[in-house]
Order: structure tokens, then sequence, then C-alpha cells
């Protein structure tokens, strides 16, 4: 408790305080309340960081967190059997509810807020027609207004057995190519992983349903990575890469979308069925480029197997670090990867693995790159790392021309979703926010705040599309969290 002098303190706004033994009570003035009980004695625990006082009119304690809402100091403790401890951690999460609660609040109010500003569609429409817009501004304010105007609307998933998906929380989602199909595998409560497809085709206004098929596989090991494959046809596979378990080793399993679909005409065969024993690969890529022809690569720890589908055959890289993320080129022979060691290197697929000179392009980042994204035309790599930095890099000059700002990651492996057509690239940040950039200059263009408390469990795992549901359907983006799907379309 404080003596009189902390009260003459208190008036000049100066932050020093002294302690008088347990078992004295004083009050402040009116300007401070009473210091909780507990203060430090020598003995116990002092941490040494102060917070930060919830308004300017009141000072910063060492070691105390003032609480705008109680209006009063609480000690911070560093963490022990203290039945209610008060931690760095639980006000930084406190604070974080604060904040997603006060953007979802925002977000019911959007269509309001753009109505008031005159920011629509029809007065950008006349402001370039009157010349007050170039081509240029009018695409960036247009693209702005679209993604701001996204409202979010859940999606109800119809299945023949709605108890299947009831209690499974969704980890992992992916569309297909077209968009008309959403492959997602949802973590078992039992232990292990589900996983099915979804058809996109109902997934229009004013209703947002869509159907899960029948069939749903069961694996009691963690799928590390997947991708689409395109053996018999385009995005006619799903290629799952599974952690070893026990005695069972690891493998990357080759599954054809049919399996999933119930009603498949007789006599259809379901296409090529297979698995490949490949210890703990972290990440895993098809080969569209027609000299690495049914082919996929997995990145291990220090190593890079190609493996051709048909033969068998594989070509292995020896690297320096695990390989946590890849992408085939599609014109050029190369395959990307991204290390553990923020190097980020291409593979020369003409070259033998026992030749010299396989490393085709070398760049780096200061952090484990968690995601490589090509471009279309293949002179430009967008890639993220686990220091939330995201970089666009030149592959000519191997010179990063753009950097985008906002991304939030200490450790996790986050995939980056890059859409040209659309102009936009969209990651969820491990505070579990979804944002969009615009891609030609970077500009964040909008923060979506997740439906649930942020929660390390809880990430959101996202797709976006031009065309969701298929060539008919609108731009959107698609979110699963827990056991819920939601859409945000533009329309």
């Amino acid at each position: 408790y404080l003596d009189s002098a902390w009260q003459s303190r208190v008036e000049t706004r100066r932050t020093a305080i002294l302690c008088t033994p347990h078992g004295k009570k004083g009050r402040a003035d009116a300007g401070v309340q009473q210091s909780p009980q507990g203060s430090s004695d020598g003995h116990g625990e002092a941490p040494s960081t102060s917070s930060t006082a919830g308004s300017s009119s009141v000072p910063d304690l060492p070691g105390y967190y003032f609480d705008p809402e109680k209006k009063r100091y609480f000690r911070l403790l560093p963490g022990h059997n203290n039945c209610n401890p008060l931690t760095k951690e639980s006000i930084r999460q406190k604070e974080m509810e604060r904040k997603r609660l006060r953007l979802l609040e925002e977000e019911e109010q959007q269509g309001k807020k753009i109505a008031r500003l005159g920011f629509n569609a029809s007065s950008l429409l006349q402001k370039s027609k009157l010349g007050f817009l170039n081509a240029t501004s009018y695409c960036r304010l247009a693209q702005e207004l679209r993604v701001s105007c996204m409202q979010r609307k859940k999606v109800q998933i119809q299945s023949s057995d709605p108890s299947a998906l009831a209690s499974d929380q969704f980890n992992l989602i992916m569309a297909d190519t077209n968009s008309d199909r959403l492959f997602t595998v949802n973590d078992v409560k039992v232990g292990g992983s589900k996983y099915g497809i979804i058809s996109l085709h109902g997934l229009k206004t004013p209703t947002f349903r869509v159907h899960m098929h029948e069939n749903l596989y069961f694996t009691n090991r963690k799928v590390n990575a997947m991708c689409w494959a395109s053996l018999n046809h385009l995005d006619s596979h799903v290629l799952l890469c599974l952690m070893g378990i026990a005695e069972t080793p690891g493998c990357a399993t080759l599954l054809p979308t049919s399996l999933f679909v119930s009603n498949h005409a007789a006599g259809d065969r379901p296409g090529m069925l297979c698995s490949f024993r490949i210890p703990g690969a972290w990440s895993c890529a098809w080969s569209l480029n027609i000299q690495a022809n049914n082919c996929f690569s997995t990145g291990l720890s220090r190593r890079v197997l190609v493996t051709s589908v048909v033969t068998g055959h594989r070509q292995s890289f020896g690297t320096s670090s695990d390989v946590l993320t890849q992408q085939f080129a599609v014109t050029a022979p190369l395959l990307f990867n991204g290390c553990r060691s923020g190097e980020i290197f291409a593979i020369d697929l003409r070259c033998q693995n026992q030749g010299k000179g396989w490393k085709a392009t070398c760049l780096f980042h200061d952090s484990a790159v968690t995601s490589v994204q090509i471009l279309q035309e293949e002179q430009c790599l967008m890639a993220s790392d686990m220091a939330g930095t995201i970089k666009l890099w030149d592959l000519r000059t191997t010179k990063c021309i753009r950097q985008y700002e906002g991304h939030v990651n200490e450790y996790a492996h986050l995939p980056l979703h890059v859409h040209e057509e659309e102009g936009i690239m969209v990651a969820v940040g491990q505070d579990c926010y979804t944002r969009i950039w615009s891609l030609h200059d970077g500009q964040l263009l909008r923060t979506i705040p997740s439906p649930y408390p942020t929660s390390k469990a809880d990430i959101p795992s996202v797709a976006f599309s031009s065309r969701l549901g298929g060539a008919r359907g609108a731009p959107g983006l698609l979110m699963a969290v827990r056991q819920d799907l939601y859409c945000f379309s533009y329309s």
C-alpha cells in the first residue's frame, strides 16, 4: 500500500512509488485507485517490465497494469500457482479479443459506412467518365470497393449424415482449379484426420448451400501437406503427405477424386490409387511441366525427392535445410523450394541429381520460408516467412521489388494465396486475421477478423476464387474455422 509520499508524487504525475510493509493500509488521492495487495517485499516476484497505462493522465507503474474498465492497478505476475495470475499474455489476449469484437461490429455496419461516404461503383464510374479518374486509379479504387463490400455469410453444408461433421473441426481446405470442388481435411476428436470433397455448385446467393459427398475417408495420421494432382485429367487426384506414427512410416498417397463421389456410374473406374513410402515430408507439389510429366515432389529434412507416378523412378537432391514449401514452374523446367534456413532455391529438372549446377536460382529470407507462389509469367515469385515478411521477388534480377506489410507470423506454417486475375493476395496470420493486399502496389485492402476468439488451434483456412462454385460463380473468399464454413462474396 502507498504512503503519503506517493500521493504527492501522483499529483505531479511522476512514476516513482514507495511501498510500505504489508498490513498497513492507506489511500491514494482521487486520481488513482488504491494499490492492489501483494506489493513486492523483496522476496516475491518483481517483474522488470512496466505496462502502459490506460490513459495519459494515469502514470506507468513498473510491474503493474492499469485496467481502464475497472479503473485500478493490477500487479503483473510472471506466472506461478496463483489461482488467477495476471500476466502479459492474458492482457494481450484480452486486448486482441476486444479488437476482434470491435472489427466484427464495424463489419456489420460496413455497407452503411460506404453509402454515407459516397464510395460506390456508380460514383466511381461517373468520375471515370468525366475524366476525374485515370484508368489506373479507377481500377485501384474499384478493387478496394469490391473487397470492402464482401459480407460474411454462413454456408450450410448438406450431407446424408449430418452427424459426420457435427463434431469435426476444419483443419485445411483447398479449392480446385475450376473452384467447383473443395477438398477438406478435418481433425477428428478421437485423433487423426478425416477428409472428403464438398461440391460448390450450390454456393449462390441468397442460400449459400453446398453438398458434402458421402464418402469420407479417415486416417489416424496427420496430414502434413496436400495438393491437387492432374493425372487422368485436370485435378483428377489429390496428393496427401501423411506423417508416420509408431512403426508406420510416413507416406505420400495419391487418391482419385472419384473415390469420394458415391453416385459415380457403374463401371467407372476410380483411377490410379497408390502410395509411396516417404519419411517425414514437410511439403509436396505436382508438376504440370511437360519435361516432368506425371511427377510430384516432396520436401523432406535436408532432401528433395522428385518421383514419377508411372515408373516409380526417383531423383534425390540434397539440401542444407528442411524444405517447407514447393512449387513447380509450368513453362520452365524448374522446381522452387523454400527452406527452414530462409533460402529459396530452384532445381533445374534437366540436371541429374549427381550432377553440378542444378541450383538455378537462390534467394534469401531472414526466417524460415513457409510459402512460395510463382506468378503466371514466371518472372516473379511471392514468398512469405515465419517472421511475417512477404516479399515479391524478380527472378531475373533476384531482387525484392515489393514488400507487403501487416502479415503476422512467429512460427506457424502458413500459406499464401495469390490471385492475379483479381489482382489480390490473401494470407491468414497467426493472429487469426485474414488480410487481403493489392498485388500491384502492396496496399492492405482489408483485414477480416475470425468469427471465433483468437487461438493457435483455430487459425482459419481460406480459399479464394474468381468463380466460386464454377464458371458462372462470383469472386469471393471461403473461410473454414472450427465446424463452420463462411463465404465472403462480392455479390
